[in-house]
């Protein structure tokens, strides 16, 4: 599988990068854009759809034996052994805005293990990557977790979603600030985890998140020498997502008490 392997995460680091260079056209005329709402700050632009839809279809064409499941398309050739977990702009509402903090994320899964990753942020060129066992990449130069001892001296991605509480984010805020932790929160849960990998951040946290925001961001941590939580472990996480935590060996019992305790 190692040598199979290899060859998926080449061609989807070449599939993503052409895939945010598309999108990134379409970001410089966001003007001319139609987009739509799915819920509380929650939105699709018709370049989220044209960009899975070319990821889907370039990979299709490349491993036809393999499943897809999208934030837009949902499953697609269900019963592979192999699923790759698409999101296609991950940050639309930045996207929509005009904020650089967006990316095309683009995971694969095999038999409940996140097992390679990309993430791509056309805006800033920074395409990061990993395979299992092999180590986490930011355009071809190796990355690795911080350094960070210390709680106080931590700063970490804090995310939200509507689909939980909004009082069980302010308790989290609350819990991360009154032990002198820093946190930032951008508006995409992939770019979180990759800012997480390369050392930019201490942590991401979010009490919810859907399986393609991170299933990429997890082997690429993982991979750069961070912890995260059992996402995946969740029986059904593909399907409904799960609470995420991504951070160093550390502080994952700092933060682990703060705020998984929590969940």
């Amino acid at each position: 599988m190692s040598g199979d392997l290899s060859l998926r995460c080449r061609f989807a680091q070449a599939v993503v990068r052409e895939a945010g260079q598309n999108a990134a056209e379409k970001f410089r005329r966001r003007s001319e854009l139609k987009f739509e709402s799915k819920g509380k700050q929650d939105f699709v632009s018709e370049a989220d759809k044209a960009c899975e839809e070319f990821v889907v279809g370039s990979l299709l064409k490349a491993f036809p034996e393999d499943s897809f499941l999208g934030e837009e398309g949902g499953m697609q050739n269900a019963g592979g052994k192999a699923i790759w977990v698409i999101d296609p702009i991950d940050g639309t509402s930045n996207f929509i805005a005009g904020f650089p903090n967006w990316c095309v994320s683009l995971g694969l899964v095999i038999e409940g293990r996140a097992v390679a990753g990309v993430i791509y942020n056309p805006i800033t060129e920074e395409l990061y990557s990993a395979e299992i066992g092999c180590g986490a990449m930011l355009n071809g130069r190796v990355i690795k977790v911080s350094n960070t001892k210390n709680i106080d001296a931590a700063r970490i991605g804090l995310g939200f979603s509507y689909r939980r509480p909004v009082d069980e984010h302010v308790v989290a805020v609350k819990a991360c600030l009154d032990a002198g932790c820093e946190y930032v929160r951008f508006g995409s849960g992939a770019l979180g985890m990759a800012h997480a990998a390369d050392g930019r951040l201490d942590g991401y946290y979010e009490a919810h998140i859907n399986a393609w925001d991170v299933a990429a961001g997890i082997v690429i941590h993982r991979e750069a020498g961070g912890w995260t939580n059992d996402f995946l472990g969740k029986p059904d996480a593909l399907e409904t997502g799960n609470v995420i935590l991504a951070t160093t060996a550390d502080l994952r019992p700092a933060l682990s008490s703060l705020l998984l305790s929590r969940t």
